[in-house]
């Protein structure tokens, strides 16, 4: 089985568990710390996906680094994933859980790319904008971009709005070409 289908089917699984035992936010926040962890610590990363590495001495690292952090419903999780064998697929899950969670909430995230940084009334203009374009919230991330000349560039999954000075003006470049072939 892929790994993608394997990581969609324990982290519905978890969300699942969480849901039933009314714990999602718990386990959201957990698994948020888990994931920032993970990308934060290459090292931890390798550790789990190596074979060569012991099954117990990954589950005492796991159990060392997140015993008085999770809930021990999270802390469980892990442990089944170590028995199981997939503890190499951590990251992959985890992410996976956080998508299924934001979907499960109805929260669309949003990440924008601009020249500058955007000030506060713009950003929640921003926010107000793509909730009513998405009708769902939103979360929206903001990252510098020297290539945005101008205006922003935003994605949400695979769908990108463009809004930049350069796509404009490529448009507006089209338009002025199209126009004069026709008057030729």
């Amino acid at each position: 089985m892929s790994e993608l289908k394997v990581s969609i089917r324990y982290a519905t699984s978890l969300l699942e568990s969480a849901k039933e035992k009314n714990t999602t936010d718990s386990v959201f926040h957990d698994m948020e710390l888990i994931n920032s962890s993970l990308y934060a610590s290459r090292d931890l990363q390798l550790m789990l996906e190596n074979p060569v590495i012991k099954p117990n001495a990954k589950l005492t690292v796991l159990e060392e680094i997140y015993k008085n952090k999770i809930s021990s419903e999270s802390l469980s999780f892990l442990k089944f994933l170590v028995e199981k064998g997939r503890v190499n697929l951590l990251s992959s899950i985890v992410k996976k859980f956080l998508e299924l969670h934001d979907e499960y909430l109805g929260i669309v995230n949003v990440k924008i790319s601009s020249a500058v940084k955007l000030n506060e009334d713009q950003e929640s203009l921003l926010k107000n904008k793509f909730e009513k374009i998405l009708q769902k919230k939103v979360r929206l991330s903001f990252k510098i971009d020297d290539s945005v000349l101008g205006g922003f560039v935003a994605e949400v999954s695979d769908t990108v709005y463009d809004a930049s000075l350069k796509h404009q003006l490529d448009i507006l470049k089209k338009q002025f070409l199209t126009n004069s072939v026709s008057l030729n």
